[in-house]
């Protein structure tokens, strides 16, 4: 199955010059519908009002972080089922981990580039189960 590029995305993170970067990103891979939300608590705000079909989110922001926007929807079953691919500077094992014990669907290392943004995106996708014809 091929993704989407039509599909809402929304970008959270707290620093600007970041959510720049992901939008710039995500436009060379093909997006063009892209929100973005400071952090976690502004990220559930936008969440309730619209429905996006990819949430990409830093892990460290304040007030709420990355980790706990991930627990948040992973508990919320009108946003459980949205893929949501985490971004950290630390590649330590054990956020890796928890990250994926919270339910996940990729993770990204700074720094990257579109091609990596790409692949972690594609690779979500592609296990979506497809409707015979």
């Amino acid at each position: 199955m091929s993704v989407d590029l039509s599909m809402p995305v929304l970008v959270v993170d707290d620093y600007n010059t970041m959510v720049r970067i992901i939008r710039n990103l995500l436009r060379q891979v093909g997006f063009s519908n892209i929100d973005d939300a400071s952090d976690g608590t502004a990220a559930l705000k936008r969440l309730s009002e619209r429905s996006y079909g990819l949430v990409i989110s830093d892990w460290n922001m304040e007030p709420m972080t990355g980790f706990e926007l991930l627990k948040e929807m992973r508990a919320d079953p009108r946003l459980a089922q949205v893929p949501f691919i985490m971004i950290t500077a630390e590649s330590k094992t054990e956020n890796v981990v928890a990250a994926k014990m919270a339910g996940v669907s990729n993770y990204i290392v700074k720094p990257f580039n579109a091609a990596t943004l790409k692949s972690k995106i594609d690779a979500i996708f592609v296990d979506e189960p497809t409707c015979a014809a």
